[in-house]
């Protein structure tokens, strides 16, 4: 089988400096992988070096049937999509139009976009169901809103993967479920592959196929979240008891967790 995004042997790091080596893991379409790990764990690191943006100190990336060093920057943006956290401030850009920028990677050096590309930021836009958004400047939007904008310009460079740096990042609850509920809808019903990093081990049980962890140098997984995220695993990773249990909803048994303090 061919991977979209594999990762074979890497070290990751700064210079002569390894901070996280013999990581080994592979993205498939239609399935969310989630990255947990404490702060300063590697986990930035990690995605700048999948991203090209860094060069590994050992192993190598894969996007596909070839090495990330093999193809150009414009080849890795038609394969690979990355989604930052929303941030506010900048420019008071419409909505549409961050979302056009999307098609760079499809565009002719310094050609704007053209009738076509406009029809895939509004495609890109409709799938989110933040079309209603497309005229406001993205500086009045809220940050769950600004944060789907970003995904639907990931989706508008049509990346069969997406890489998504801690997507809820500064959400309020109710942002959170909207952002996580299409995160899992792009890999269910899109079909894509996503790799998303978070800070709460919660969402693996609510979006994840898989999930690894990233501590101390080492990469525990990919394995099944109720098999990764344990009282156990996460005492050893952020040095606090936790405790998982398992809730009756109205979609059935799920598991959540949470800090003893």
């Amino acid at each position: 089988m061919t991977f979209l995004l594999e990762a074979r042997g890497l070290s990751v790091g700064y210079g002569q400096r390894i901070i996280a080596a013999d990581i080994s893991f592979a993205l498939e379409p239609g399935k969310v992988l989630c990255l947990l790990g404490p702060n300063g764990g590697g986990k930035t690191t990690l995605l700048r070096t999948l991203l090209g943006l860094l060069p590994p100190l050992a192993g190598e990336v894969r996007l596909g049937d070839q090495a990330l060093p093999a193809l150009s920057r414009r080849d890795v943006a038609r394969r690979l999509a990355y989604v930052p956290q929303a941030t506010p401030g900048g420019f008071a850009y419409a909505a549409r139009d961050v979302v056009a920028m999307g098609r760079a990677a499809r565009l002719p050096l310094l050609a704007a976009p053209g009738a076509q590309d406009m029809r895939v930021a509004e495609e890109a836009l409709e799938r989110l169901g933040i079309a209603r958004l497309a005229d406001r400047p993205v500086t009045e939007l809220s940050g769950g809103e600004r944060q789907l904008v970003l995904i639907a310009r990931a989706l508008a460079q049509e990346a069969q993967c997406l890489v998504l740096d801690e997507p809820t990042a500064s959400l309020d609850f109710g942002n959170q479920a909207l952002v996580l509920r299409e995160v899992r809808a792009l890999a269910a019903r899109d079909g894509l592959a996503v790799l998303m990093t978070t800070h709460h081990p919660d969402h693996a049980f609510l979006v994840g196929d898989a999930a690894m962890l990233l501590h101390a140098g080492a990469l525990v997984g990919p394995a099944p979240p109720e098999a990764l995220v344990t009282a156990e695993m996460l005492a050893s990773a952020y040095g606090v008891e936790a405790v998982i249990a398992t809730l009756d909803t109205r979609n059935g048994p799920r598991r959540v967790c949470a800090p003893l303090i």
